[in-house]
């Protein structure tokens, strides 16, 4: 019993520090500065001079700048769209996206304004996840103000430039955020992975875990206003809570009754429906930001500071799960039960309160990608755990199924081939080209890149 206690409180110490460390990275994120092109001015739209649409807007210490850009989901800028800027004094002016894409306000007057783009002006196809938002504008500083934009116009390519480089570029960037698409896929896909190694069920609900994570960061930090800090670990906690509370209530009362595995994938199918309309009804169908921090593309990968940040806790918080199932007690009775659940049942180990802890973790680790996905991806809906749920899946199934560290390399494949095959296909279809991988990898490797092969028969 003691080495148990110890290695339980081994296991409790590495995460809780893991997650204090995440926390600790995000809440140091600050916008990024980047140069853009010139943007198209038009008429201002009050008489007042605070704000106006500036095509050379320099700052100094009686003059801030506000800038961003506009592109779709090919990488393409999106012209001619109308985006307003006011102040509560009532002071406002419009500008209009030229052909990068590129707008820009001047204000004279510190303070808050509202930034708001207008949606009838987006071409058909391309939609904005938040089109109104507030931001902080601070004289002597360029302040980014960036629309997150999904969809692309029909018909239309992958840009064949990207900030000049020319189809290089254009490649490397979507390498960049193919591989933070991927690692906030193996978060939440490794708890998939541990809880049918251990359990052989499929959680056809452990989307709306990464949804309920979104959600729960965004009422804590925006709604509540609490630091972000204590948001996010306070969220983790809650999500790996409700991992526990589902195992003791519902799971290990229907394992214990001997339900098949075909009713327990049932019953997870209607407890993400459950799940999916409740959010619908307490939240409601927008998309809600877990911060109103407008950041631009940057650095080496062009991706925003947030965005280096989620993939560097991401990071951490693999490594620190994989060192957990190799280097501990507990970790090494995970992989026994998950290998021969009866046998390691032999063996003494307590193989209900395993499959506990893992529900537990699992439900933490996709709170955390739902935290980081609305970091970085514009916000969270009631629909983002579904949009995730296949992607989750053909991932944990391309990877080998019961595997974590299957899982992982299946994440990175996925994201990597639905961020590249924008390239060459418009963004209705990327999501097809990386479940036509798996199921070529299937047809001739059916136990998946890393799984077992077993006998059948």
């Amino acid at each position: 019993m003691g080495s148990r206690s110890r290695s339980r409180r081994t296991l409790l110490a590495t995460l809780t520090g893991a997650l204090l460390a995440a926390g600790a990275l995000l809440g140091t994120a600050a916008p990024a500065t980047a140069a853009t092109p010139t943007p198209t001015p038009v008429p201002t739209t009050s008489s007042s001079t605070v704000v106006t649409a500036s095509p050379t807007c320099a700052v100094d210490d009686t003059t801030g700048c506000v800038r961003g850009t506009l592109k779709d989901d090919n990488g393409n800028p999106v012209k001619g769209v109308q985006i307003t800027l006011a102040g509560a004094s009532g002071a406002s002016a419009s500008a209009v996206t030229n052909a990068d894409g590129v707008y820009g306000f001047k204000v004279t007057k510190a303070g808050d304004y509202v930034i708001q783009l207008d949606t009838a002006s987006l071409p058909k196809g391309v939609k904005a996840a938040a089109p109104k938002r507030t931001i902080t504008v601070t004289l002597g500083q360029l302040q980014p103000a960036a629309f997150a934009l999904t969809g692309a116009p029909k018909g239309s390519k992958a840009a064949t430039t990207a900030g000049g480089g020319g189809l290089l570029a254009q490649i490397w960037e979507q390498i960049g955020t193919g591989l933070l698409l991927g690692l906030l896929l193996a978060l939440a896909s490794i708890g998939v992975s541990l809880i049918y190694g251990t359990t052989g069920l499929s959680n056809f609900a452990h989307g709306e875990q990464v949804t309920l994570g979104g959600i729960l960061a965004y009422v804590f930090a925006t709604v509540l206003n609490w630091p972000f800090l204590l948001a996010c670990v306070v969220t983790v906690a809650i999500c790996a809570a409700t991992g526990y509370v589902q195992d003791r209530l519902i799971w290990g009362p229907l394992r214990r009754r001997g339900l098949g595995l075909t009713q327990l994938m049932v019953v997870t199918i209607g407890l993400s429906l459950a799940l999916v309309y409740i959010f619908q009804y307490t939240v409601g169908a927008e998309v809600h930001q877990v911060t109103d921090q407008i950041q631009l593309n940057t650095g080496p990968l062009n991706i925003t500071p947030n965005a280096y940040l989620s993939m560097a806790i991401a990071i951490v918080v693999l490594v620190a799960v994989g060192l957990l199932l190799q280097r501990t007690r507990t970790g090494r009775a995970t992989r026994a039960v998950s290998d021969n659940r009866a046998l390691a049942a032999a063996s003494g180990i307590d193989v209900d309160r395993i499959i506990r802890l893992v529900w537990t973790v699992s439900m933490g680790l996709a709170g955390l990608a739902g935290i980081l996905y609305a970091l970085v991806y514009g916000g969270v809906s009631w629909t983002t755990g579904q949009a995730l749920l296949l992607l989750i899946f053909a991932a944990v199934t391309l990877g080998g199924l019961g595997t974590a560290f299957g899982a992982l390399v299946g994440s990175l494949v996925i994201g990597l081939v639905v961020q590249l095959s924008s390239i060459v296909l418009s963004s209705d279809l990327r999501y097809a080209s990386a479940l036509l991988i798996l199921i070529l990898v299937l047809v001739f490797r059916p136990q998946g890149i890393l799984g077992r092969r077993e006998r059948v028969g």
